[in-house]
């Protein structure tokens, strides 16, 4: 008899939490995964009935993150009202949501940008043992159909209609997962299994350092290669708990930002500009890389940005609740920067500080 893994464990836990919370009433749902139709896949499933808690699983290819369904099952749970009317004075209902560490600091962003009200959210933190990645999985046997995956502690043993071969888990984690510094829920209500302490990494950024070292041509062709395969598909954009903008200016047609074609300069344009929306909010969950068909290495502009804007404020995404989001803000002190190179201002348009004497009105000389 197989003694069960820590991720059954897990499952079960997570099922038994899921049936006290929906029998009480303290939830009206929750949002966990599924068994996907695929080998070494799973799918987004929101439990709404004591019966379909038995669905619940865990394992270790639970990658996609789960803050991207939040807003709407808390939308879809609201008591109904006219827009026009004051909202209901009597408590929403609430959703419960599992989390591991990049997860539940998308909760926080989602919280800091009032997407969902903290009161009606209950954390399930689960503590990440890192995820496996399918396509590296899949690479290690070409040309060979993977019927079935079983899953232990530290290895994966993999099944084909002609083979069977044990393989090393960790060898095949997830790239952001193998660098991730905080694995473990920092937004946690119930705890499910034992918390995973911060790992030790000292490079991080490895991967964007060495690719800054390089020359501006040598960085351009490394761009223009890695994004040449992409079939403008949206699925990054669609998985992303980060954009959800009612109208994607790439679907905006007034003004247009840019095309829809295949050219290099529009998926380009696409890529770059959806980075520069996610920085100072991304936790590189790595949802958008897993969702990829194409396997493009979105990742390494976001970490790019990442570690700018740890860089420059000091700031890592979702790791305060409090804290209020890095580019919507700046101290007074900071102004100096802004205007440190412009030109002397002509004298007609200069601002004297108030005098000592008290007047609070500012003049111009």
């Amino acid at each position: 008899m197989n003694m069960a893994t820590i991720n059954d464990q897990i499952t079960d836990e997570i099922r038994k939490e899921a049936r006290r919370l929906l029998k009480t009433g303290e939830v009206a749902a929750l949002i966990g995964y599924a068994a996907g139709s695929l080998p070494m896949t799973v799918k987004p499933l929101v439990v709404r009935c004591l019966e379909d808690c038995e669905r619940l699983v865990w394992n270790t290819f639970c990658v996609l993150n789960l803050a991207t369904y939040l807003p709407e099952v808390l939308s879809s749970v609201e008591t109904p009202y006219d827009p026009r009317d004051p909202r209901p004075e009597e408590p929403q209902a609430k959703v419960a949501i599992l989390a591991t560490g990049c997860w539940s600091r998308n909760i926080v962003i989602q919280i800091q940008e009032k997407r969902v009200d903290r009161e009606r959210v209950v954390v399930i933190g689960v503590g990440s043992r890192g995820m496996v990645s399918r396509a590296k999985v899949k690479a290690l046997f070409p040309e060979k159909d993977i019927l079935t995956v079983d899953e232990g502690d530290h290895e994966l043993v993999v099944h084909g209609a002609d083979f069977t071969e044990t393989i090393n888990r960790w060898a095949v984690v997830r790239d952001n997962c193998q660098t991730c510094a905080h694995p473990d829920p920092v937004l946690v209500d119930i705890r499910i299994g034992e918390p995973v302490s911060e790992r030790k990494n000292p490079h991080p950024f490895q991967q964007v350092e060495l690719l800054e070292q390089r020359s501006s041509e040598e960085r351009w062709a490394w761009f223009t290669a890695e994004f040449s395969t992409c079939i403008r598909c949206y699925a990054c954009r669609n998985v992303c708990p980060l954009c959800y903008c009612p109208t994607c200016f790439v679907d905006d047609a007034r003004p247009q930002w840019l095309g829809k074609s295949l050219d290099a300069v529009d998926t380009g344009l696409f890529h770059v500009l959806r980075a520069f929306h996610c920085a100072g909010r991304c936790t590189d969950c790595g949802a958008c890389e897993s969702v990829c068909p194409m396997g493009i290495n979105m990742r390494m502009l976001t970490k790019k940005l990442n570690k700018d804007v740890r860089d420059l404020y000091g700031i890592e995404a979702g790791m305060e609740p409090e804290a209020p989001l890095p580019l919507t803000t700046f101290p007074l002190a900071s102004v100096e920067f802004i205007v440190a190179d412009l030109a002397p201002l002509p004298a007609a348009a200069r601002i004297v500080q108030p005098s000592s004497e008290g007047d609070e009105s500012c003049k111009h000389g």
